[in-house]
């Protein structure tokens, strides 16, 4: 099992709309082989930080998702939203114990 994690700071005061967004998404990344589980954590210190775990059964599963269908995952994020430049970042992890 692998988890990938992306974090990102929104620029513009978008806070709001993109937890609002997380909370209701359409879960398109729930039928994605391989595709175990997804946490959305945000660190109380920076509320326009958000952090994006995903669980994969392998990194294949996640690269295959991440080429075919992450643009269509981002279909539902708010119009208008503006990141920090450079904040974004994706970092693989062996996932070793829970």
């Amino acid at each position: 099992m692998i988890a990938v994690i992306s974090k990102f700071e929104i620029q513009n005061g978008f806070e709001k709309q993109v937890k609002e967004a997380f909370k209701n998404r359409p879960g398109l990344v729930e039928k994605a082989k391989g595709f175990l589980k997804l946490d959305v954590l945000s660190p109380l210190d920076n509320p326009a930080e958000l952090h994006l775990i995903t669980y994969w059964e392998s990194d294949e599963d996640f690269e295959y998702w991440h080429r075919h269908h992450l643009k269509e995952s981002h279909q539902h994020i708010p119009k208008g939203l503006k990141l920090v430049p450079k904040s974004w970042k994706l970092t693989k992890y062996e996932h070793i114990s829970s």
